[in-house]
């Protein structure tokens, strides 16, 4: 059975999200949160403390400089954590599983309940890559080859088919129906193309008209 087979987007806009240790600081987790849409971080660790100072003045993270306790995961949503003693991590991971949190203990697989993939982020396009803990160094370079591949012009795709979305839906209430019209309206080659032309307007005209046709307005 491979480790962390099905894949979830979650929302964290307002569930407390905590990061404990030093070695998730070093590795961006924090960032990694807060660019995920985290509004509530609390950072619990005494190093390193340089990276803590600059936590420190992001909007929605609050620091902890000391050792962990279990009232630090009251609350919690997500918790991510690690300890170079393995009994420690063993303890994490408990106490998070007790307060209700989905916990992933850094580099230790029995000990999480969820793995934190590779990411390339567009704008709303989030491409996430994962290996079930075989090989961050793969998951790494595959991360490097697909942000090689879609480029910032795909933020600005995905900001036109939201508006296109919410535009036509009320037209095309068959789901069945929309859905068949989207596979056959949207190119994405031809998006990105014409979004890197500037022609943003022109991906919109197209995608309305090609959704649109034949539908009873």
């Amino acid at each position: 059975m491979t480790p962390f087979g099905f894949p979830v987007l979650l929302e964290l806009a307002g569930r407390r999200c905590v990061v404990i240790g030093a070695l998730p600081i070093r590795e961006g987790k924090v960032e990694s949160l807060l660019g995920g849409g985290a509004t509530d971080v609390l950072v619990v660790s005494t190093a390193p403390s340089d990276h803590l100072d600059e936590l420190e003045l992001l909007e929605g993270v609050q620091i902890a400089r000391r050792t962990w306790t279990s009232a630090d995961l009251a609350g919690a949503f997500l918790v991510i954590a690690h300890d170079a003693d393995p009994g420690e991590r063993s303890r994490l991971s408990a106490a998070a599983r007790r307060a209700g949190a989905l916990v992933n203990i850094v580099d230790d697989i029995p000990a999480c309940d969820w793995a934190m993939p590779a990411i390339v982020r567009r704008g709303e396009l989030l491409i996430a890559i994962g290996t079930g803990g075989a090989s961050p160094a793969l998951a790494r370079k595959m991360r490097e080859r697909l942000e090689a591949e879609y480029g910032p012009e795909w933020a600005e795709v995905l900001r036109v088919l939201r508006e296109v979305r919410a535009e036509t839906m009320p037209l095309l209430p068959d789901f069945r129906d929309r859905s068949a019209r989207w596979r056959e309206a949207l190119d994405p080659d031809e998006a990105a193309a014409l979004v890197r032309a500037g022609d943003a307007d022109a991906l919109r005209s197209r995608l309305v008209s090609r959704l649109l046709d034949g539908a009873r307005r």
